[in-house]
């Protein structure tokens, strides 16, 4: 069970019940914040394994500490993020999925809806998306809890074999070219979004041995450690690795 808890909500009646249910699911190290400013600063120090946050309140959007979190250098940027409010219409649950939450939750709830949610996010993680733009959990199997249907279905039913590598390829190629656009706009997330997908293709070139794939994401490396990174050094790289990845196709074709 995750020990180091952080619940963000303003009002301490909610988070009482939050911080019992998780104490009766094992939770001991728990820290409770009102505030969006005072839970940055609490998850610097607590470093916690799951962060409850209300959507909205005197000094707190979550949406907006979702983000912050998402984009600091906090070794807990990566934790899950449940959203837990009543306020759950449409707009409110694409807002949570895009701002990087893991689960969506609304109240009123049971200790057995909360215990799903965590359980979804112990259990079944999700792959994680570096990019400029959006920063946080693979939001194509996003879990809201508030409706179902066949799209959503589909959506969670994640690919395999030869597809799932090819999905995971394309999707980094998309964000390694997305990321060189948006460069100077926001440089150091950019960079970290290059590094992410430079490890994501070295392991998959790896893993299916494709020298040609280890040999460009290798020139990619080599640029990025010669000196900071910009976009003019690193235009090139990135350039043949989309170059090669859109005449794929063409190639097994002929």
């Amino acid at each position: 069970m995750i020990k180091r808890v952080l619940i963000v909500d303003p009002n301490p009646h909610a988070a009482r019940l939050l911080t019992d249910i998780m104490k009766g699911l094992g939770s001991r190290d728990i820290v409770v914040q009102p505030t969006e400013k005072r839970a940055l600063a609490a998850a610097a120090e607590l470093e916690p394994g799951i962060v409850f946050t209300e959507r909205g309140g005197e000094g707190l959007d979550g949406e907006s500490l979702a983000r912050a979190l998402r984009r600091s250098h906090l070794n807990c940027r990566r934790a899950p993020i449940i959203m837990v409010t009543a306020d759950a219409t449409a707009r409110t649950i694409l807002g949570a999925r895009d701002s990087g939450v893991h689960e969506f939750l609304r109240k009123p709830f049971t200790s057995a809806d909360l215990f799903k949610r965590v359980e979804n996010v112990a259990l079944k993680p999700r792959d994680w998306v570096e990019a400029v733009g959006y920063i946080g959990p693979d939001r194509r199997r996003f879990n809201s809890g508030e409706f179902s249907g066949p799209g959503k279905r589909k959506a969670d039913r994640p690919a395999t074999g030869a597809g799932a590598q090819a999905a995971v390829k394309d999707q980094a190629m998309r964000i390694l070219g997305s990321a060189l656009d948006q460069f100077d706009s926001d440089p150091m997330q950019a960079v970290r979004a290059i590094r992410e997908q430079a490890v994501t293709l070295k392991a998959l070139a790896m893993k299916v041995s494709d020298s040609r794939l280890a040999v460009a994401v290798g020139a990619l490396e080599v640029s990025m450690a010669n000196g900071p990174p910009t976009k003019a050094t690193l235009a090139a790289p990135i350039g043949t690795l989309l170059a090669m990845h859109q005449a794929a196709p063409v190639a097994r074709a002929g």
